[in-house]
């Protein structure tokens, strides 16, 4: 009977660890997506209280240029009108750089997401 005991007695040690051995990785599985969620949470957050200021100083910016140019040619419509496609300018070529954009932002947030 020693050799049913021994074996028993293994496979109780085995059951058990394996039983700890999912409690600690359901642990540590609650714990990386509490990381990645509140690090993607925090993302957004930046990403929007900084947007929102660059946005208010772009437009405040701009209305200041126009007007600044209007102003020197004597005709502000103009200054607008150059302002525009300075805008404009800039969309063409953002737009001609988006996967070369898209390529950045996968690259930094899989660094985030994955590490």
């Amino acid at each position: 009977m020693g050799l049913v005991d021994a074996i028993s007695n293994t496979n109780d040690k085995a059951v058990e660890v394996s039983e700890r051995y999912v409690k600690t990785s359901l642990k540590y599985y609650k714990l990386k997506v509490f990381q990645q969620l509140s690090i993607s949470v925090s993302i957004v957050f930046k990403a929007l209280i900084i947007g929102s200021l660059a946005l208010m100083c772009v437009l405040i910016s701009a209305v200041g240029l126009a007007l600044f140019i209007g102003e020197s040619t004597q005709n502000y419509p103009f200054g607008f009108l150059m302002v525009g496609l300075l805008f404009l300018i800039l969309s063409i070529i953002a737009f001609a750089l988006r996967r070369l954009i898209n390529k950045w932002v996968i690259k930094k947030l899989s660094k985030k997401f994955f590490d």
